[in-house]
């Protein structure tokens, strides 16, 4: 026991340098998918939302054309999305593999568009009454969505954003088919294709641990906003 606990440790101090970069090299994918949902993903639900029938902004063009979209994306193979976004890729950063900046780019198109499906359902939860009530008090649209639509379905913005975080964290794993680098592939490379088995099982232990400190902390937060 002693001696094969002497092994892994001596495997861990030797791979240690890899899986550091590895875990550079995830938490820049995931950097930029977060962004990404944030920025482009919260109006692109916000427009989803606003824009269907019966809202505020009801207009079928719209909608149907951003709800086609956000469905085409979602439903496509993450793996295939990936290789076809190979081209578009290395036309504007000029080249699509063997750079975790470059493997982000799937990544935030995914964020985009997976979170915004959760602020489209976080917002549908929010009575109609909120919405009556802005519209008697003179609200703009802005203010609408801001301080009303966006305060009154805070928490539930923020579990749908942890929950979109642990898939943002599977769909990095992925990202070593171009050369991505990030955790996952760490453990395929060094773990399962060199028959480290300790090593995969270690990687897959922090990628948990991870998961499941983001999942806790995202809960803590959404409980302290939730005021009702």
């Amino acid at each position: 026991m002693s001696n094969a606990l002497e092994i892994y440790l001596e495997s861990i101090i030797d791979y240690a340098p890899s899986l550091i970069e590895s875990l550079y090299e995830t938490g820049i994918m995931m950097g930029f998918a977060m962004v990404a949902a944030i920025l482009l993903g919260l109006p692109l639900g916000t427009l989803l939302f606003l824009t269907a029938r019966g809202r505020p902004m009801e207009n079928k063009f719209l909608y149907r054309t951003a709800n086609i979209f956000v469905n085409i994306i979602r439903s496509f193979p993450f793996l295939l999305l990936v290789i076809a976004m190979q081209p578009v890729i290395r036309y504007f950063y000029g080249r699509a593999t063997g750079d975790p900046i470059a493997a982000s780019f799937p990544m935030m198109l995914i964020a985009i568009v997976l979170y915004a499906r959760f602020v489209e359902q976080s917002l549908l939860d929010v009575p109609k009454g909120v919405i009556e009530t802005a519209h008697s008090m003179g609200a703009t649209m802005p203010q609408l969505v801001w301080k009303f639509l966006y305060v009154e379905a805070r928490s539930s913005l923020l579990i749908g954003f942890t929950t979109a975080f642990v898939s943002f964290i599977s769909y990095s794993t992925i990202m070593g088919v171009i050369g991505g680098g990030g955790i996952g592939d760490f453990a395929i490379r060094y773990g399962y294709q060199r028959y480290e088995t300790a090593i995969m099982y270690t990687a897959i232990v922090i990628i948990i641990i991870f998961v499941v400190l983001m999942q806790w902390l995202g809960l803590q937060i959404a409980r302290k906003l939730d005021k009702r």
